[in-house]
């Protein structure tokens, strides 16, 4: 139990980690779209030179940071004991072994702009293929304890990565004289900050409600989080981000081929996928998530409150699955500050929500998870309105 709840309180110092990673692979992916839609190759090698030059010094800050401040971090997270270090000890780790985490969103990213999405989908699943044979073996048979899984994690990704990092060098005629920083890595870190701190402020937000409302409930709701959002919502966000990421890529060639008209149908065409994606997400939390939470844990407490985590998150997933429609059509236009402002306040709302309604109302860990469910309702209006408005469709990056 305490390993569990060591790794579901880490999930969101992985997505810190993300946060600044994303900065590279927001800002290059609609530059790199828009080039491949205007037929301009020197273009596209520029931006993604510029990526490529900021993936050393992203690497350093983070292996540094992490490692010096993993025992910090997990007490912020209002972690003690056995939790506490064994969150200490996988973070550790993942920061030591964290350059092919930072390379990946980069090499992905600069695949699927440029319209090619199989080679990324089938490389992660050599990655996971690897990882479901290599995870046991270092924390079991290597006697790695959950340091192992973080070693696992990053060794395949690092196996698979390089390999479509090789292929996209000769695809796009790079040479190293491509890789440099100046105006062009300034102009992809100007259109990345605003979703890397909006992905912040999300991370960060969840550091809160970590240490405010659900570490102050027990272990088993931090391992009940865990559980849910990587087992239940692991599966059901990558469905909507794919869509998500799908839809940013058809409208950042669309807009660089000047062809308006055509990237607003891609919208119009995503919105009953994104419908569809929504409710069965949501059909399979309320009421498969039972079977599902208890394939995760052997604890009767856990498993009543991972049950619950997913009975309530099934009626936010449509909106979760518009949410992210909306932020990709955003996105790949390079209007990362709608983005900004479209999330950031409504996800600092989560952590007064979710103290008043766990604690004064008492509600208990359900009144975190209504929090959550309100805020991701706004968020999905606000951005669907921001679409449908259309300014979009007609910035400059």
């Amino acid at each position: 139990t305490e390993a569990q709840a060591a790794l579901g309180a880490s999930a969101f110092v992985i997505i810190l980690y993300a946060a600044v990673i994303v900065i590279l692979s927001a800002g290059a992916s609609p530059l790199i779209a828009r080039a491949t839609g205007a037929n301009d190759p020197a273009a596209l090698r520029r931006s993604l030179g510029a990526g490529l030059s900021g993936v050393l010094g992203i690497t350093v800050l983070l292996m540094v940071v992490g490692v010096s401040a993993a025992d910090l971090v997990a007490t912020t997270l209002g972690l003690e004991g056995e939790t506490a270090r064994e969150c200490a000890k996988y973070l550790r780790m993942l920061s030591w072994t964290i350059f092919p985490l930072v390379l990946v969103p980069l090499v992905d990213q600069a695949f699927i702009a440029m319209g090619n999405a199989k080679l990324p989908m089938k490389l992660h699943a050599y990655s996971l293929a690897l990882n479901i044979g290599l995870t046991p073996f270092f924390i079991y048979d290597a006697n790695m304890g959950i340091a192992g899984a973080a070693l696992a994690s990053n060794l395949t990704r690092a196996l698979t990565t390089f390999v479509g990092f090789a292929i996209l060098w000769r695809q796009t005629g790079m040479q190293l004289s491509d890789v440099r920083g100046g105006k062009e890595l300034r102009r992809v870190l100007r259109i990345g900050l605003p979703v890397t701190v909006s992905v912040m402020a999300y991370t960060l937000v969840y550091w809160a409600i970590l240490r405010t409302s659900v570490s102050p409930l027990g272990k088993e709701v931090n391992a009940a989080l865990g559980i849910g959002f990587s087992a239940l919502e692991g599966i059901a966000w990558p469905c909507f981000h794919g869509l998500s990421i799908a839809v940013s890529s058809f409208v950042g060639r669309y807009l660089g081929a000047n062809e308006k008209e055509l990237a607003k149908d891609v919208v119009r065409k995503a919105l009953p996928l994104a419908t569809a994606l929504g409710l069965i997400a949501g059909l399979i939390f309320g009421f498969a998530g039972p079977f599902l939470t208890g394939l995760f844990t052997e604890d009767p407490t856990v498993h009543k409150e991972a049950m619950l985590y997913a009975q309530l998150l099934a009626f936010s997933q449509i909106f979760v699955a518009w949410e992210a429609l909306f932020e990709g059509v955003l996105a790949g236009a390079g209007d990362t500050r709608t983005v900004f402002w479209l999330s950031t306040p409504f996800n600092l709302l989560r952590i007064p929500l979710a103290w008043l309604f766990a604690f004064p109302l008492g509600w208990g860990a359900a009144g975190i998870w209504w929090a959550i469910n309100i805020t991701t309702l706004l968020k999905a209006v606000c951005k669907g309105w921001a679409v449908r408005k259309g300014h979009w469709a007609e910035i400059e990056v």
